[in-house]
């Protein structure tokens, strides 16, 4: 079960797609759209992660992050390949799915993130989360719904 809302969101330090340390706790005081994904260049997370870019209005304000057990280099290709520049792809790599497993969003016996969004506001409390099996969507209306009731 995901984690839940009103709950302190669990502060990490991973590695993005360039190799630059990126902490969770950093970007307080901003809003986190935080969307972990079983993998790059998937079927589901491909068109997932295209359809923020071309929305990407409708995040500005906030901090976007996409959490994977993907080494950097994958993410960066992946990152390249969307155009992504509002997302900060990380890799939670090694150990495998730690971040992944403290947001109650790994799959043991696959060894990859499940499909889970968390909306944190600017305190870095949980405000929205959904979690849905690998091969279906969060609902982005309402996550993004709840991603503007945080914004400043």
């Amino acid at each position: 079960m995901a984690l839940e809302v009103g709950s302190e969101a669990p502060d990490f330090t991973l590695v993005d797609s360039n190799g630059d340390e990126v902490t969770l706790s950093q970007f307080r005081g901003t809003p986190v759209y935080l969307n972990f994904f079983p993998a790059a260049f998937s079927g589901v997370c491909t068109p997932w992660f295209t359809s923020i870019v071309n929305n990407a209005d409708s995040v500005e304000g906030a901090v976007v992050i996409g959490v994977s057990v993907d080494n950097k280099a994958s993410l960066k290709a992946f990152k390249e390949s969307l155009g992504a520049e509002v997302v900060h792809f990380l890799a939670d790599f090694h150990p495998k799915g730690a971040v992944a497993q403290a947001y109650d969003c790994y799959l043991d016996q696959a060894g990859i993130a499940g499909r889970c969004t968390y909306v944190i506001d600017a305190n870095g409390v949980i405000v929205d989360v959904d979690q849905v099996v690998p091969l279906e969507t969060p609902d982005a209306d309402r996550l993004l719904a709840s991603l503007a009731t945080c914004k400043v």
